[in-house]
């Protein structure tokens, strides 16, 4: 899993030599403790590095290109404290390739009334500075991030911290390999898509690999293995149905699939996978806990080969790193559709990531009823209430779409004591009419990214990167507001695409 210490933002400062060796002696100190101050801050995960004051064209150009060949290097802070003139910047900001983050901030909180003089004025511009710098961006179309307030404020520290962690998981998509295992559920549309569009998109690929190439792993597992493997099961989670006379093979074959599944991932260098119950040859039985179980260390995962939620998860893991709550694989499954209070039950056949476990899971083993194999092993558990967001990520056939609903978890009404898998209960933000008839609307799949640590924020910042369509389902949303995004999305991706398609 990506170490977001490890991980370097670059704050770089614009100015110019018009104002003398000085003031830009000044400029650098301010520079350096503004970044110094926002190292410190907690909602900051990555490293915030201090880098140049970019005073000419040619330094522009160097730390962009810099940049782009620092693999550390996961994007640009940038904040004009004097006037930096916009034609400067263009070469460099032409080549960048990595995310960018406009601050408009000034080092002064206040303006110092009695003291007030020219020379304080000349040296302390941000108030246009950054504006010339945010005029080049705008006319170079360029996506980015702004900012404003005063450096030292939370609110401030908490919107670059959200825009850090986007850009980590961006970062970790570009050259990430996912692995499928079987193809995609027979004639599912929502879950299929154009791979190497993603690829041209996204920066990660997807391919598949035949069940017999994971078989074969998974039959070099060693007994010791599986019985240290084991140990951990049962110090980790309580074991729900040990009475079952299949319990003790369910889970031995559950261990050395995982064993197998984790072995073959790390050996591709993957950061994710797909399985489907259609091609199970050779397993004894589907993955639901080797999934659940991966998941919780960062993998991404998709069910019945959902590369692209497999794919999103993984960011969204990235994004979560160290924050409180969960993120999981989900599927909108059934309604509870009491007009007073309606809910929706996600859940899936098996593969819900304990991450968002409101207890300690229980380890069961109970039939499945499809795919045609024993009895599989799962961690049986209900999610904490709270708020959360639901992303689904689709090819909507000349670009993807990201759509999001906010989301609070509740308790369920009565314990749901029959129901032998992982689950979450939500109500659907503004109202469940209003949020799954504008879901569908979208053309939101019944996969999801669900997740508990994930902001909407971050969320926005990630599609910002990823150049990628987003539509929101909060409080605010109404229907005829939100089909009208829809019809003028069509026609902006439509002429933006032209005329490729």
């Amino acid at each position: 899993m990506t170490d977001l210490q490890q991980l370097e933002v670059w704050f770089i400062t614009g100015s110019q030599h018009l104002y003398g060796n000085e003031a830009l002696k000044q400029v650098e100190a301010h520079s350096k403790e503004i970044t110094s101050a926002l190292q410190a801050a907690k909602s900051i995960p990555v490293k915030l590095v201090f880098k140049a004051v970019v005073k000419s064209g040619d330094e522009a150009y160097q730390i962009c290109m810099e940049a782009n060949g620092a693999p550390s290097c996961i994007g640009l802070i940038t904040w004009c404290h004097t006037f930096s003139p916009s034609k400067m910047w263009i070469n460099g900001l032409k080549i960048l390739q990595k995310p960018i983050l406009h601050l408009h901030t000034q080092y002064n909180r206040d303006i110092p009334w009695s003291s007030i003089d020219m020379d304080f004025m000349n040296l302390n511009q941000a108030a246009h500075g950054d504006r010339e710098h945010g005029f080049i961006m705008s006319r170079m179309r360029l996506n980015r991030k702004v900012v404003a307030g005063f450096w030292r404020e939370e609110a401030v520290q908490n919107q670059i911290g959200a825009w850090s962690r986007a850009a980590a998981a961006w970062s970790d998509w570009q050259g990430a390999r996912f692995c499928r295992f079987g193809d995609n559920m027979r004639e599912v549309a929502v879950t299929d898509g154009n791979k190497v569009a993603a690829q041209m998109r996204f920066g990660f690929s997807v391919n598949g690999f035949g069940i017999g190439d994971l078989v074969q792993v998974i039959d070099q597992v060693e007994e010791s293995q599986i019985e240290r493997l084991i140990k951990s099961y049962k110090s980790s989670y309580s074991l729900g149905t040990p009475e079952k006379s299949s319990f003790t093979k369910s889970v031995r074959d559950a261990a050395r699939i995982e064993l197998g599944l984790r072995s073959f991932l790390a050996r591709g260098g993957f950061k994710g996978f797909t399985t489907t119950f259609e091609d199970l040859h050779g397993l004894a039985q589907l993955p639901g806990l080797p999934a659940q179980r991966l998941m919780s260390e960062g993998y991404g995962f998709g069910a019945e080969g959902d590369w692209k939620t497999c794919a999103l998860l993984r960011a969204f893991k990235v994004m979560a790193k160290g924050l409180k709550g969960g993120t999981s694989f989900m599927e909108d499954y059934t309604y509870h559709l009491d007009p007073k209070d309606p809910k929706v039950l996600g859940a899936h056949m098996l593969e819900i990531c304990p991450s968002i476990a409101r207890n300690k899971p229980s380890l069961e083993v109970h039939p499945l009823g499809i795919g045609g194999k024993e009895d599989p092993a799962r961690l049986v558990f209900d999610t904490a209430p709270g708020e959360a967001v639901n992303v689904s990520l689709v090819d909507m056939g000349n670009r993807f779409r990201m759509i999001l609903n906010e989301v609070s978890v509740v308790a369920p009404d009565k314990p749901l004591k029959k129901l032998p898998v992982a689950r979450a209960i939500w109500k659907c933000k503004p109202d469940f009419k209003t949020a799954v008839s504008a879901w569908i609307y979208g053309g939101g799949a019944h996969h999801t990214v669900f997740s508990q640590a994930v902001s909407t924020e971050m969320v926005e910042d990630f599609a910002r990167m990823a150049d990628v369509e987003l539509l929101i389902i909060d409080e605010g949303t109404t229907l005829r507001k939100f089909q009208s995004e829809l019809r003028n999305n069509e026609v902006y991706y439509g002429l933006k695409n032209w005329p490729s398609g």
